[in-house]
């Protein structure tokens, strides 16, 4: 069964209000949007094309650059650091490291620019906005799919994310709300476990080998908290004929992600509305700009891990499962078309007949 839509609070200010305001920005005006990695391509695909697409429609006088850190922190910070003496407004800031990009937020609160947290939350005093989904429920609902598909008894693996991304630790801290007393009471076996640096498929597929060895191919379940994961463990149990008998969760619903649930090896993925999140910080990076109130755009606050209040977006999620979820995804995903994911295999599949 799939789960229902869980209703976010993007308000409908922030979907449809039109910043009367905007053209006030001089043809000078620019901004910066610091992306963490092109490993998973989400973040040049979707999030910065669609961050892209609003500023050009709301705002074209306002000049975004962008930059890729490569999974390098140091290299963030310089890009942060080359954003700010390029003349930068504001940042955009998709971190890889929650406690070391404070010092981005802090360099840029220096020179009175003001710093936005894209996804992952930046552990500042001087984080201005943050926008993101509730990725301890989409944990959550990851860990439910796999215990939903197995059986009392059953061993499973966690391939959880990387160990400086904040984001990883409260998906996994999801699924332990739903796992852990099964864990207990020995309902179900916690076979192997493994951080994933850097979100790297290659480091998640060498821990699903190992998984797999070490547990001589008894393995029920995949509780994989993203879908580069979810791949590499797939990749994995392929070449031990078990792919497509394990369920496998994942996260984002990229194009492959989605090809491979219709072939039925990866079970679920988590989807956020990716195109909102973008819009939403593009709607506050222009009031920032032209200096003005955004609290009818940013309707809550949270507590950051250095207990400043943060201006926040929260929006909503949805678990999608089998060819039903991938339609939902298609259909609400401006990003992906079906033609996208009817390609090679799964192009031979019901769904795409």
């Amino acid at each position: 069964m799939i789960p229902k839509l869980k209703k976010g609070l993007l308000a409908g200010a922030i979907a449809t209000s039109a910043l009367a305001t905007a053209g006030t920005a001089s043809a000078a005006d620019m901004v910066a949007l610091l992306l963490p990695e092109n490993v998973n391509p989400r973040w040049e695909q979707q999030d910065a094309a669609a961050f892209l697409a609003t500023m050009a429609e709301i705002a074209p006088d306002i000049k975004v650059e962008v930059f890729n850190a490569n999974n390098d922190t140091a290299t963030q910070q310089r890009q942060a650091e080359q954003a700010l003496t390029q003349g930068a407004k504001v940042l955009v800031v998709i971190p890889i490291d929650g406690e070391s990009s404070a010092i981005i937020a802090d360099t840029a609160a220096e020179e009175g620019v003001p710093t936005i947290a894209y996804d992952r939350m930046i552990n500042s005093a001087n984080t201005t906005f943050w926008v993101q989904a509730d990725l301890e429920g989409m944990g959550y609902d990851q860990a439910m799919h796999v215990i939903e598909n197995t059986m009392d008894g059953d061993t499973l693996v966690l391939l959880k994310g990387s160990p400086t991304d904040p984001n990883a630790a409260v998906i996994h801290n999801g699924q332990l709300r739903a796992l852990q007393s099964l864990f207990d009471s020995g309902k179900r076996v916690m076979g192997y476990e493994n951080w994933t640096p850097g979100w790297d498929p290659a480091i998640a597929r060498r821990s699903m080998d190992q998984a797999l060895t070490q547990l001589n191919n008894n393995v029920q379940g995949v509780v994989s908290s993203n879908d580069g994961n979810a791949g590499a463990a797939i990749a994995a149990m392929e070449e031990q004929g078990m792919a497509g008998t394990v369920p496998v969760s994942g996260l984002d619903c990229t194009v492959q992600a989605q090809q491979l649930m219709l072939l039925g090896k990866q079970t679920q993925c988590g989807w956020r509305p990716l195109a909102d999140m973008a819009d939403a910080a593009a709607r506050v990076t222009v009031r920032l700009v032209n200096g003005e109130d955004f609290s009818d755009l940013a309707p809550q606050t949270v507590v950051n891990g250095v207990g400043a209040e943060v201006a926040y977006v929260p929006v909503g999620s949805y678990s999608a499962v089998g060819a039903e979820g991938v339609a939902y995804v298609i259909e609400n995903d401006p990003s992906i078309t079906k033609e996208m994911v009817c390609q090679g295999e799964a192009a031979a599949t019901g769904f795409c007949q």
